[in-house]
């Protein structure tokens, strides 16, 4: 336990970081940011729907980034074009696309290998 903090802190702080509570509320900020709905409520129910329908059909949840944006940042951290990138410069690209809970060993990735379609499956 830190200084100055409390079992029940503690406690509230895992419960949030389990379930990604900060990720989605900084997902929900960003969108609207980014989108500047006329209706704002509206807006943040329609995007919590949609996250529960990626998450229930395996669709692709919504995102401010598209695939050019995702292999931009590929490129820049492949850039002699071998096609494949170190594990931990996979890390440090979706960290740098705000995704800080990822798979440490995506599918389709071979060893310290990361593949352009591994990378942005994670993205």
């Amino acid at each position: 336990m830190s200084v100055g903090t409390c079992p029940r802190e503690e406690q509230s702080r895992g419960f949030l970081e389990e379930h990604r509570i900060p990720e989605l509320f900084n997902n929900l900020t960003s969108q609207l940011i980014f989108h500047r709905p006329d209706d704002p409520r509206d807006f943040m129910i329609q995007t919590l729907e949609s996250l529960k329908q990626a998450r229930t059909t395996g669709i692709d949840h919504p995102c401010l980034f598209d695939d050019s944006n995702i292999e931009s940042v590929f490129g820049m951290l492949d850039p002699n074009t071998t096609g494949y990138i170190r594990l931990a410069q996979y890390k440090a690209g979706l960290i740098t696309l705000g995704i800080n809970k990822f798979n440490e060993h995506p599918p389709g990735s071979e060893m310290d290998r990361i593949s352009l379609a591994a990378f942005k499956k994670e993205a």
